[in-house]
């Protein structure tokens, strides 16, 4: 036997040294393009709320801010200067904080002149029952009775209909007011806690079931993830119905919640000027700056 390799055999190997790189490559599977990424499912379109010259649902969300006066001499000039704010695109008339919260008579004669130095701004109605963080206690017959004959007068463009007050007032309350022009803000509110987010749909869901124009829900974060999850049920709702949201999660750790809520679907969110109708309200001049640059930076459609 040769002590060296023949020159044929160390041909023949480097030929497979130098194939071996070539026939791998040729058995190596095609390289693909990436994926192109999902389309969004198209969203159900908007519900929009045409009210005295205000589009509710669609473009920006918009600002509402709380009237919070006690008395009727206060509670004017805080409508007037509502009236004069850019920011401010709609007021909320909180009549619990009133010092005679449940003075039918005296609220029905002062809600005209609230309207009038409005100026033509919106004017949303709500008694916060002290059940759902407001001033005031109130059983449910009063409270459909008093809201009954604040819908009589004919001033308030919105009512604030509690979800969870006795089901028969509720839905007395939804048809009256819809019987007289006004829209019915329906709500819920959890000053202790963040429901789950299937609760928080299922809310809203209900809320609508029940005849609502507006889906309202406010909760407490203890943590950021509850203030995602707020934002993750809105989210869900948007992606199944058109009709205008008001979901917020309160206090310092919910106050991005305000901001940009528009994002996931908001078409309504609560500024300030001058004293808060609920922890974490930002004032309206810096909300509607917030409110501008996301819009500014999202992309065109």
């Amino acid at each position: 036997m040769p002590l060296f390799p023949s020159r044929l055999t160390l041909l023949c190997c480097a030929g497979l040294l130098l194939a071996s790189p070539l026939q791998a490559a040729a058995a190596a599977p095609p390289a693909t393009a990436p994926a192109s990424p999902p389309t969004a499912t198209p969203l159900p379109a908007p519900h929009v709320l045409q009210i005295r010259g205000l589009a509710i649902g669609a473009g920006l969300p918009k600002i509402i801010v709380p009237i919070t006066a006690k008395d009727a001499e206060q509670a004017l000039v805080q409508a007037q200067r509502i009236a004069a704010s850019p920011d401010a695109d709609l007021a909320e008339w909180r009549i619990d904080l009133m010092d005679d919260a449940t003075d039918a008579a005296a609220l029905a004669g002062l809600g005209p002149r609230l309207a009038q130095a409005l100026h033509g701004k919106p004017l949303l109605l709500t008694f916060r029952t002290k059940a759902e963080g407001g001033a005031a206690a109130i059983d449910d017959a009063a409270y459909g009775a008093l809201y009954a004959r604040l819908l009589e007068a004919r001033f308030a463009d919105l009512l604030d209909v509690e979800m969870f007050r006795d089901p028969a007032v509720v839905r007395q309350l939804v048809e009256h007011a819809h019987r007289q022009g006004v829209y019915v803000v329906m709500s819920s509110h959890d000053f202790h806690a963040t429901p789950p987010v299937a609760e928080i749909v299922a809310r809203l869901q209900r809320q609508q079931a029940l005849g609502a124009d507006v889906l309202k829900i406010a909760v407490m974060p203890r943590d950021p993830g509850d203030v995602l999850h707020l934002l993750d049920a809105t989210w869900q709702m948007r992606q199944r119905s058109g009709q205008p949201l008001l979901t917020m999660a309160m206090g310092p750790l919910g106050a991005v919640s305000r901001l940009s809520g528009g994002t996931f679907g908001q078409s309504l969110t609560f500024g300030m000027l001058g004293s808060a109708s609920a922890p974490g309200q930002i004032d309206a001049a810096r909300l509607r700056q917030a409110l501008d640059a996301l819009q500014a930076a999202a992309p065109s459609k």
